[in-house]
């Protein structure tokens, strides 16, 4: 069979080892054939329409140790982790090279009186907030619910409860990672160290994470949360708001802001979506500055089951739209970006075009910019400029042209960094590196321990130099 390793080289993979590797493991081995492969292979974004020369299916990570194996031993064949599917750079999936599909490797156990979580690296949001919750525990993880937790953690894990309980990362416990040498590791706060402050933020750099132990806080299953929509031309309006009142705003109310440019000629909006987390008693308080903007077009704000929040934004089918992001942390919405948003962004009739801030600071905030990989503990908010269109239909290269050109001429300046679970396709080795800040030259370090011939690739690659 023909392959290709991570750096390009034609390789070709003997059908005699591939039967050794399915011999060896519990999962599947998938060929091109095979019942099952044309499914496996798809992740959420369908712009990415690639075939591995082969899938192997996880159900532990014995199988993924093998499967490392595989690819470090034959000749570093490209390889590719798939666990959730939403990596919007692609990096998912592969052609001609393996791709380790955590699918069905997803369980959940929970030690109330411990408050901790333990969670299979194939696992999914929605399955960890169902397990919590019906002991009144949670911790932060994003906000669609059929996201893999790998993808989101290592890259820092931002979602609702973020700045009361600090990012998904800023919970965590322990980890164990197969490593690019075939080896299984738990990594702490006191055992292989290195790795566990790597992991935090670095991505899919340093292996393949197969378990989670995440520490769990106390939460009543009721928030008050909600969006309020208001028509196009109050977009500067509610994004000084968003701006001003973010920077302040106590720990457990998270907002969100959404420019929404619908296809068709559909009317805009921008919503302010808000979800508050403490004290009922104190919710009209906290949400009281989000009323000074004047009557909205809609207003769902109230009581709502967090588990049921958790999901709210699932019901649109991410297979039907092919769709491109930038992302980038901003530390403050000041009148020359509001300006932008406000009176330059464009609809298009065959895409939906977005510009969006998700909010950090809090919690967030206070931990040291140095003690995890993840850097960016100063931003007031992620910004993420997005758009998406049907499938197979239009001209998909001008409409990922259009928002290149928007996010360069009218966002980027505004912007430093960029969220590692929101990685463009087009992100630089020097913008990798300046994304890391003073974090880089460590993260280096830890790419030439345990992955110096950088198997792990397909990422926000830190390449190594050893």
């Amino acid at each position: 069979m023909d392959a290709v390793s991570g750096d390009g080289s034609p390789l070709t993979l003997r059908g005699t080892d591939i039967a050794e590797l399915a011999s060896a493991i519990r999962g599947r081995v998938l060929l091109p054939d095979d019942e099952g492969y044309a499914r496996a292979r798809l992740i959420q974004n369908p712009s990415f329409d690639r075939r591995p020369a082969l899938i192997v299916q996880v159900t532990g990570a014995t199988d993924v140790l093998r499967a490392v194996d595989f690819a470090r031993d034959h000749g570093g064949v490209l390889l590719a982790v798939k666990c959730g599917g939403h990596s919007y750079s692609g990096a998912s999936t592969c052609d001609d090279g393996m791709m380790i599909d955590l699918s069905p490797f997803r369980h959940v156990r929970v030690d109330p009186g411990a408050r901790r979580a333990w969670v299979s690296g194939g696992s999914l949001l929605g399955q960890v907030d169902h397990e919590t919750m019906v002991h009144g525990l949670v911790t932060t993880l994003g906000t669609v619910s059929h996201t893999g937790v790998g993808g989101l953690v290592t890259s820092g894990g931002f979602g609702r409860l973020g700045r009361r309980f600090g990012l998904s990362i800023d919970n965590l416990e322990s980890v164990q990672v197969v490593t690019a040498a075939g080896r299984l590791l738990r990594a702490s706060a006191d055992e292989n160290e290195d790795l566990f402050w790597g992991v935090r933020g670095g991505g899919g750099n340093f292996g393949v994470v197969t378990a989670f132990e995440f520490r769990l806080h106390p939460m009543q299953r009721e928030v008050i949360a909600g969006k309020l929509r208001f028509p196009l031309d109050r977009t500067a309006d509610v994004l000084e708001l968003f701006g001003e009142y973010g920077a302040r705003a106590p720990d457990a109310l998270q907002m969100d802001t959404t420019v929404l440019l619908p296809p068709g000629g559909a009317d805009g909006f921008v919503d302010l979506s808000a979800c508050y987390s403490g004290d009922a008693r104190e919710a009209e308080k906290a949400l009281a500055p989000l009323r000074r903007l004047g009557t909205p077009l809609a207003d769902d704000i109230g009581p709502v089951d967090y588990v049921a929040l958790q999901r709210s934004a699932d019901n649109d089918d991410p297979r039907a739209l092919g769709i491109y992001l930038r992302s980038g942390f901003v530390s403050e919405i000041g009148p020359e970006l509001r300006a932008s948003i406000a009176d330059r962004l464009e609809a298009h009739p065959e895409r939906t075009t977005v510009v969006s801030f998700q909010q950090g600071g809090g919690a967030i905030s206070r931990v040291p910019a140095d003690a995890t990989a993840f850097p960016q503990r100063d931003a007031l908010a992620n910004m993420m400029g997005i758009t998406g269109w049907r499938h197979g239909q239009g001209d998909a290269d001008a409409h990922m042209g259009y928002m290149r050109g928007f996010w360069e001429a009218e966002l980027a300046p505004h912007a430093q960094g960029f969220y590692v679970a929101d990685t463009s396709p087009d992100a630089t080795a020097d913008e990798v590196r300046d994304n890391y800040r003073r974090n880089h030259e460590r993260l280096v370090a830890v790419k030439n321990r345990y992955d110096p011939g950088n198997l792990f690739r397909l990422n926000a690659n830190i390449a190594p130099t050893a």
